[in-house]
């Protein structure tokens, strides 16, 4: 794992960036009709709890948007903590945020690895991105 910057913030050193839909939402009909309608991915409360040992864990989701339309009356982030104690996963959490966070790593099901310029481009030629 790459080291801390010198200059980076605090929370920078102790939060990870946690993806919800691919990650802990299956997702298995994409936006659908707004709703989070999924069970969670298969072992993620296994993977939550190692992480929780070390870090705190901000979840981060498109869903949560101010832009996104009311599901219900619902916005989405109310949408994605009424999920989470359905659950059972709140407990993991520190935060739900549209935003990413600043955070040690991310973990992201859309992420492309970035080690250098190459890597990247034929990582993404590999995928049939570019």
């Amino acid at each position: 794992m790459k080291k801390i910057r010198a200059h980076s913030f605090e929370d920078e050193t102790y939060q990870v960036g946690v993806d919800f839909d691919g990650v802990v939402h299956k997702n298995s009909k994409g936006f659908f009709d707004g709703t989070v309608y999924d069970d969670p991915v298969d072992g993620i409360e296994e993977l939550l709890k190692v992480l929780c040992k070390k870090y705190k864990l901000v979840l981060f989701s498109a869903k949560a948007r101010k832009d996104r339309m009311l599901i219900n009356g619902k916005t989405g982030v109310q949408l994605i903590k009424e999920w989470l104690v359905q659950h059972n996963l709140n407990q993991y959490f520190i935060d739900v945020t549209a935003e990413k966070p600043r955070a040690v790593f991310y973990i992201d099901d859309k992420a492309v690895y970035f080690k250098n310029t190459e890597d990247c481009m034929a990582k993404l030629k590999d995928r049939g991105l570019v």
